[in-house]
């Protein structure tokens, strides 16, 4: 399935409805260049997961948890990842067995990592500054 939405709003609200779909504890993995609107798409999967706080990129913590009622989100940055170390060091690994749902950016760097089952989702700019293109692979 292939979504254009035109503004970062329109992103936040197709991200927070197709949070609703997801199983619980569902492994999210975002592919996409600096700036296509990841951290954008992440702020809508934690509305949609009845998540409050504000979510931020995590790029230099490299993960950032968020609770709401009966929920958790772990939001990780994997640009600078680029070992099993890091990989472990991060909480990654620790996070795939909780219970948690999980956003991460920069899925390309650590693709040999991420479960099986993990919905992956591509974004990309599209024709002007506001447009993007998501694209939910199989």
């Amino acid at each position: 399935m292939t979504v254009t939405t035109h503004s970062a709003a329109e992103t936040e609200q197709f991200a927070a409805d197709f949070a609703l779909t997801l199983p619980g504890g569902a492994c999210v993995a975002l592919f996409g260049d600096l700036g296509a609107g990841k951290t954008a798409l992440v702020r809508g999967l934690a509305r949609g997961l009845g998540i409050s706080e504000t979510v931020s990129s995590p790029t230099y913590a490299l993960v950032r948890e968020y609770h709401g009622q009966g929920v958790a989100l772990a939001h990780f940055d994997m640009y600078r990842v680029t070992t099993w170390a890091d990989l472990e060091s991060c909480g990654f690994m620790e996070a795939l067995e909780s219970d948690a749902y999980l956003a991460v950016e920069w899925s390309e760097n650590i693709v040999h990592a991420l479960p099986p089952d993990c919905v992956r989702v591509h974004i990309a700019r599209g024709t002007d500054d506001q447009t993007r293109v998501i694209e939910l692979a199989d």
